[in-house]
């Protein structure tokens, strides 16, 4: 029997805390239509970074965060488990996450959305799937 509550959840995972499209775009929207999504059923909202929880918790205050939860994924373990880890080596970054987003409804994964041209040393950093508007626009769709 589980004792964990029944939840949905928007994940969402970008390259690293700090960076451009990360900071200027990626999760400023998700904590833009935040309570969108709440209206939508969702429980939590959830950044996953290849970063430290250090850093995570500083880019947090930086970005004014208050409503999407950052979770550190320092090692990458979580990352690599969801064969999202690739060698971004080629602009400094090391193994980072790729840009990817789903829902997860009481712990099942409904859906994901993978950004195109996935594999390491990517010479392009895509932001068209991933974003806020387009899992909204699917919650919306299944609504």
């Amino acid at each position: 029997m589980s004792y964990l509550p029944i939840k949905k959840v928007v994940v969402f995972s970008l390259p690293g805390a700090f960076t451009p499209t990360c900071s200027n775009s990626h999760l400023p929207r998700y904590e833009e239509l935040y309570n969108e999504f709440k209206a939508l059923g969702v429980d939590e909202v959830v950044c996953i970074s290849v970063n430290d929880a250090f850093v995570m918790y500083q880019w947090g205050l930086k970005q004014n965060r208050e409503n999407v939860f950052l979770l550190p994924d320092g090692n990458g373990e979580f990352t690599r488990k969801m064969g999202m880890l690739v060698d971004k080596s080629n602009v400094g970054f090391g193994m980072r996450s790729w840009r990817y987003s789903m829902v997860v409804d009481n712990k099942e994964v409904k859906k994901v959305f993978k950004e195109a041209d996935f594999g390491d040393n990517c010479p392009i950093d895509p932001f068209e799937v991933s974003d806020a508007d387009t899992m909204l626009a699917y919650l919306k769709s299944n609504a």
